[in-house]
């Protein structure tokens, strides 16, 4: 499968100024921009930038971010899935995963995170995929908004709904550890069934043991 990367770019106003929304972003144009020192959700903002470039560069993976000016404030991942996860037993060539997205805090609520999104499925090739992202509570920042796990996970329940993923129930031991936790997936139209069935095996991993 070769994989496609049309580059889109948005902008929008927020409190903060105007916010570029663009990608997917090869990796010498991300290796330019600084990395707001507030994106720390996953790793601190040296390394995470390190890997935002290592994944734009990936045959398949795509960044789009979100900068004010030349500072990187959001950003949201797309590739394969973690070698070590049930997701890639079987290795589907249309199937990935949004792995991370992250917005800086004073940016939140502005609307950049769902304007992540729409960016990214702006590109016709994004119909080809069967993309999923797994919701896990621990990397929510339930302190700096203030909310608990169910508004939390009802709110990125709606961010993802607003470019069409939907709630897919699992038996992956990690996502049913925790009720808040939760998988979903988008189907892209081109999507075949043999996609979506081989994916559905993953999904529930010991139905199909015998």
């Amino acid at each position: 499968m070769k994989h496609i990367k049309t580059y889109h770019c948005m902008q929008m106003e927020t409190r903060h100024g105007t916010v570029v929304v663009e990608g997917p972003i090869l990796p010498e144009n991300l290796e330019k921009f600084d990395f707001h020192e507030g994106l720390t959700s996953f790793r601190q903002p040296d390394q995470q930038k390190k890997a935002l470039v290592e994944i734009a560069g990936l045959e398949e993976g795509r960044i789009i971010i979100a900068r004010n000016n030349n500072t990187i404030i959001g950003y949201v991942t797309y590739l394969y899935p973690d070698p070590l996860e049930r997701w890639s037993e079987d290795k589907i060539e249309n199937v990935l995963e949004l792995g991370a997205i992250e917005v800086v805090q004073s940016y939140r609520g502005t609307g950049v995170g769902k304007k992540l999104l729409e960016v990214s499925f702006m590109a016709d090739e994004m119909e080809d995929y069967l993309i999923f992202t797994t919701e896990y509570y621990w990397h929510w920042d339930l302190k700096g908004t203030g909310l608990n796990v169910w508004d939390y996970r009802k709110m990125m329940e709606n961010l993802m709904k607003s470019v069409g993923f939907e709630y897919c129930a699992t038996d992956d031991p990690e996502i049913t550890s925790h009720p808040a936790n939760c998988l979903m997936v988008r189907i892209g139209k081109r999507v075949n069934e043999e996609t979506i069935t081989r994916f559905d095996r993953l999904r529930f991993r010991y139905r199909y043991m015998y």
